[in-house]
């Protein structure tokens, strides 16, 4: 295999999060009186953790102390709905388990709530995994390099040995922060146009083609 380990982006690259993240947004803004937005808009806003997603969802000049009410609620209200419509994207387990099988270490790295994003790489990723690290209070918020360098060194690998995969422009930009290789993927929260646009230098658009871009 051409890397020791892979780095995998959580939301729009190896789990399709987005019908519960539309869910609990929505039910954070209705729960303080804002309108709710459609899956679309919530997919836009997606990528840069869970302040600029509500952020992105809220009218513009909204009252701070509101907004954070609804980020309160929000965060909590998602940990306890965030199973259930959330499935890995066809072909991610078993590409994995391949990797898995051929020694390849692999770690998820999400700007989701650390405790959502380890609970959801315990649920669907079980001894796929070494390690799962997400937003916390000592650990900046992707694009800055802190929470892949993080996960390569947990798991005993230097950052010339990893690829990072994601489905943004900001898993593109944290990639080149980490001083890493990356892929991105052309099923998730953005389209392959924009992707090029960002400057994405392989894209890759199953599970099967990513398995060889690996090789």
């Amino acid at each position: 295999m051409k890397y020791k380990a892979v780095l995998y982006d959580m939301d729009g690259t190896v789990l399709d999060t987005l019908d519960d993240l539309t869910d609990a947004v929505n039910a954070a803004l209705r729960r303080f009186g804002f309108a709710a937005q459609p899956r679309s808009h919530v997919r836009k806003a997606l990528g840069n953790g869970a302040r600029r997603l509500i952020m992105g969802c809220l009218p513009e000049n909204v009252d701070p102390a509101a907004a954070e009410a609804v980020l309160e609620f929000y965060k909590p209200y998602y940990d306890a709905h965030c199973r259930e419509k959330t499935a890995p994207y066809p072909g991610i387990t078993a590409l994995m388990q391949r990797l898995r099988d051929a020694g390849v270490k692999q770690a998820v790295v999400s700007n989701k709530p650390d405790s959502a994003v380890k609970e959801l790489a315990e649920l669907f990723f079980h001894g796929l995994i070494e390690s799962a690290v997400g937003e916390s209070e000592t650990v900046r918020l992707k694009p800055c390099p802190d929470a892949v360098l993080a996960a390569a060194k947990l798991m005993g690998v230097s950052k010339d040995e990893c690829v990072y995969v994601g489905d943004s422009e900001v898993d593109i930009e944290t990639a080149r922060n980490a001083g890493m290789d990356c892929i991105s993927v052309a099923w998730g929260f953005r389209n392959e146009d924009m992707l090029r646009a960002e400057g994405a230098s392989l894209i890759v658009h199953n599970a099967d083609e990513l398995f060889e871009a690996l090789k």
